[in-house]
Order: structure tokens, then sequence, then C-alpha cells
């Protein structure tokens, strides 16, 4: 039976209305660790600064992403904001970093990982790593991220089957907060973490920056690089916005507490 009773689970942060957990990389590990040898479900949400203007847009998939059991700043972006509006993030927790973090301490305490997502040969690739690299994390199953509403149920159920402790999703937003909102309860997934596009990056198909590229917060510049023509005008539109929302809210900040 699993359970949900984080007594000791870190503070959280308010930024532009979405709870953000005040945790280092090694504190989420941490955390995700005591949810699986304690058998207590934690659904992981993970924010930057494209999602948090979409949830703005789509009121369905900002419940989804507050239904989660955390929310972890994943993006420079988010960090940067809860500085400037006075609540400051120690660090970002990016989803790829959480991912191969989890791998990691998998290796050593033998954590059973279901990966569901991206295409099939991204998928078949992820599945050749996790066996390479982490030998003693047990691959509990693996789909790729096309199916249909009508197969959602079945997913489900093999994912219940598999016993898995940690469910990695692959799949795009909205619809992989979606997926989790709807079937966390009956796939019994100790973890469910949405991991974005590292499934691509860990099968080769996608270059991450380098780390000098990621301490200056400049990933998704990076990113824009390797595929501009499909990414120029989501990044000017949503990082354009994204800064509006936090002046916006900096500055209503600042009038409120001069009108107290």
């Amino acid at each position: 039976m699993l359970t949900n009773p984080f007594h000791n689970k870190p503070s959280t942060v308010d930024i532009l209305g979405i709870p953000i957990l005040s945790v280092t990389i090694h504190e989420a590990l941490d955390l995700i660790h005591q949810a699986i040898h304690n058998k207590e479900h934690l659904h992981i949400g993970v924010v930057n600064a494209a999602k948090i203007v979409n949830m703005k847009k789509n009121p369905g998939l900002r419940e989804d992403v507050l239904s989660s059991d955390v929310i972890f700043a994943d993006g420079a972006s988010v960090v940067w904001a809860s500085r400037i509006l006075g609540r400051p993030l120690p660090e970002r927790v990016t989803g790829i970093d959480l991912m191969t973090g989890m791998l990691d301490r998998g290796n050593i305490h033998g954590y059973r990982v279901f990966c569901f997502g991206a295409t099939e040969e991204v998928s078949q690739k992820v599945a050749e790593r996790i066996k390479s690299d982490y030998p003693n994390v047990v691959l509990a199953g693996r789909r790729n991220g096309y199916f249909s509403y009508a197969e959602e149920e079945t997913i489900a159920q093999n994912i219940a089957d598999s016993k898995a402790d940690i469910l990695l999703v692959a799949i795009t937003s909205p619809k992989k907060e979606n997926f989790l909102a709807r079937w966390s309860e009956k796939m019994g997934v100790t973890v469910c973490h949405g991991v974005g596009g590292s499934f691509d990056v860990m099968a080769g198909k996608v270059e991450r920056a380098p780390e000098s590229w990621q301490r200056l917060g400049l990933e998704w510049l990076y990113r824009l690089k390797q595929e501009p023509g499909r990414l120029w005008k989501r990044y000017l539109v949503t990082n354009t916005h994204f800064c509006w929302l936090v002046f916006k809210e900096f500055f209503f900040n600042l009038f409120s507490q001069k009108t107290r």
C-alpha cells in the first residue's frame, strides 16, 4: 500500500503561484530514495519558463502540474526569477540531472525502472544505455510514447504489472502531465518523473549543452543553436512572456509593500 506521509519534506518557494521545492539536486535525490525505501508515492513535477507560461494559458495543465507531490525548478530562468522576487532557490534541479542521478543511485540500490516515451528507436537506445551504463538497475519495462487515448488504460496496467520503483516519462506537455494525473494511482509506481527530452539526449539524438553553457544558464540557447528553425519562435515568445510575468510580479510586490 503506497502512502504519502512526507512529514519532513523541505519547504517550498512560491514562484508565480507555483510551490517549488527549495532543494539542491542531492537533497532531491535523497527525497526520492526515501520514497522508494519507504514505498511512499512521489509524483514529481518540474517547471521551466516555457511550462510556467503555458500553465498560465492552460488551466488543465496548471491543475495537472500542481497535483504533483513535489515540483522542482527545471531551468536557470526559474532560479533567476526566484532571486528577482526575493525568494531565492538554492539551485536548479533539471529533469535530466534528476534522471541520471536516479540511475546512478539505482545502480547502487537496484531500483526497478520503467521507461515510457520517445520514438521506438530512441526507446531501444535508452534501454541499451541503461543496461550497459547502469548494469545493476533493473529495466522493468519500456514503451515508446506514441499511443491513443483508448490504449492508456492498458499501458497503465502494463506499468503496474512491471512493479517498477521509478517511471520515467518522456512525452511532451501537456500529454505527459495529463497521463500521470489520470493514471498514477492505478500504476502504483512509487516515483513518477517526467523527463522531457532527456531520452533524446541519452540516446545521442540531441547533444546537451557543455557545462560552461549550463553554468551560465544558456542551455536553451545551445538547443536553439541545434534546432533554430523549430525552436526560435517558441523561445522568443515564451522567454519574453516569462520575463514579463516575473517583472509584473516584482513591481506588484514592490507597490504592495509601499502601500502598507
